[in-house]
């Protein structure tokens, strides 16, 4: 809690107990900052704020409000300013930020498990040593992410792990911080409804790693086909990770268990060992990338290793169920390389069937839909098309978009909780049902509505209820 005057010179007395931008969270003391998204300007809800006990302002225009306020030039950057100094942001904590289309979550969640004392900000939410809460976006709002840096220095923590996706990063909501480590998993085509093209959102990547200090690493993928790009414009220490024979750490072979993974890596003309229970290749670069963060921190490598029996399954990523006599895996897949890859996994250790739930969210770039139909049916012995955040499109309509009509192999659900219950209807023995998508997501966007949904909730109901 802070008084206004101690974060502005003006002629105003209030205490701030904490600052929002979304109007419906205000509490009485807040202060409320009107900043302007893609679709919302903030400075339209100042009377639902001011209504719910909001102290004071801070607004781009007007001059005529009941509470008082600060007039600022631009509400977006004076966010991170003002948010510094509310909760006393001191560069103290060693920051890993971890960009790339696919992997951030699970990246980011085994650095922070093998640091022990570091805190996770991302899709999974904010968790620290003693607190776990949930985030709206990847990567949250410049406000809450300062109150969440707080909290962790608050336990004494040392260390920050988090995802900085495309949109958080055009959005500039890292804008300010410095990171000690920049973490790329990979690139392929995503979220080009915001970005319109590739060129623009690996331009939105790239500030991740204008944003790391001079003394600091970018932690590259080396098989990934923009790695020079990526490499050309960093000005910190490069430090490159994969199969490639130049890479700092290569890897040199690997081994997919069913409920593990072996894996040899070479660094510094040294080869390494390690068994992780994270599966499937795609893993094994997410395992690499964590490992690779840790010696840019100076960590030894064989300690490195002894901590990765530390590393937790990741929520809602290749989460496997062993259930009646087949098994259930959900997966937050849900791009055509994020597909390729689980497929590819699930493929090498079936013994019978691969049956996928999938569909693909409303609102979003078409583009990608026919890539990721024909993935899930090349790879799939039946797919069960369905709904995945439908927004205001019609479902059948985006599974037309995806499905590959000469062949047979599919059917169509709309309902994702019936399509989930179809797949467990046709399971046989020693089959694989992969319901991807949606991972733990707590919600179906429907319309402008989120509507209470999640696919271990329906996983959990079936098979309690039988």
């Amino acid at each position: 809690m802070k008084n206004i005057n101690e974060l502005y010179e003006c002629g105003y007395d209030c205490l701030i107990k904490d600052i929002k931008t979304n109007s419906k969270e205000i509490e009485k003391g807040d202060m409320f900052v009107c900043i302007k998204g893609v679709h919302e300007d903030r400075h339209n809800y100042i009377s639902d704020a001011i209504n719910r006990g909001c102290s004071c302002l801070v607004v781009e225009r007007g001059d005529n409000y009941s509470v008082p306020f600060i007039k600022v030039k631009d509400t977006n950057k004076e966010l991170g300013i003002i948010s510094k100094k509310f909760y006393d942001y001191d560069d103290s904590l060693k920051m890993i930020g971890v960009t790339g289309t696919d992997g951030k979550t699970t990246t980011s969640l085994v650095i922070k498990d093998m640091l022990v004392d570091c805190g996770y900000i991302g899709t999974n939410g904010a968790k620290g040593s003693n607190f776990e809460l949930g985030t709206n976006n990847t990567t949250p709002d410049l406000n809450l992410i300062y109150k969440y840096l707080k909290m962790f220095k608050d336990e004494n923590l040392k260390y920050v792990s988090m995802e900085t996706s495309s949109e958080g990063l055009l959005h500039n909501r890292v804008d300010g911080i410095m990171f000690d480590v920049g973490v790329l998993t990979n690139i392929s085509e995503d979220h080009l409804n915001v970005h319109k093209t590739l060129s623009n959102y690996i331009d939105c990547k790239l500030k991740l790693f204008k944003s790391i200090k001079e003394d600091g690493y970018a932690v590259l993928n080396s098989d990934d086909r923009f790695f020079d790009k990526f490499k050309e414009n960093c000005k910190c220490n490069i430090f490159s990770y994969g199969k490639a024979k130049n890479s700092d750490l290569r890897i040199v072979n690997f081994v997919l268990k069913d409920n593990s993974t072996l894996i040899s890596f070479s660094y510094k003309d040294v080869l390494y060992d390690v068994e992780s229970s994270l599966k499937g290749e795609y893993n094994v670069y997410n395992l690499m990338a964590g490992i690779s963060s840790l010696i840019c921190l100076g960590f030894d490598v064989r300690d490195i290793i002894s901590r990765v029996k530390f590393i937790k399954q990741v929520e809602g990523r290749c989460e496997v169920f062993s259930v009646n006599n087949f098994k259930v895996v959900l997966d937050y897949a849900h791009t055509e390389n994020g597909l390729r890859s689980i497929l590819t996994y699930l493929n090498n250790i079936k013994k019978n069937r691969i049956i996928t739930v999938t569909g693909s969210a409303g609102g979003r770039e078409k583009e990608k839909r026919k890539g990721m139909g024909e993935v899930v049916q090349e790879l799939s012995d039946l797919v069960i098309y369905t709904m995945d955040d439908p927004r205001y499109e019609k479902v059948i309509d985006i599974i037309n978009d995806m499905k590959v009509e000469d062949k047979d192999n599919y059917i169509i659900i709309e309902n994702r909780e019936n399509a989930i219950t179809k797949a467990f209807e046709l399971a046989e023995e020693n089959d694989i049902i992969l319901v991807a998508g949606k991972g733990r997501d707590s919600y179906m966007a429907i319309e402008d509505r989120k509507e209470k949904y999640c696919d271990f909730d329906v996983v959990f109901r079936y098979f309690n209820e039988k």
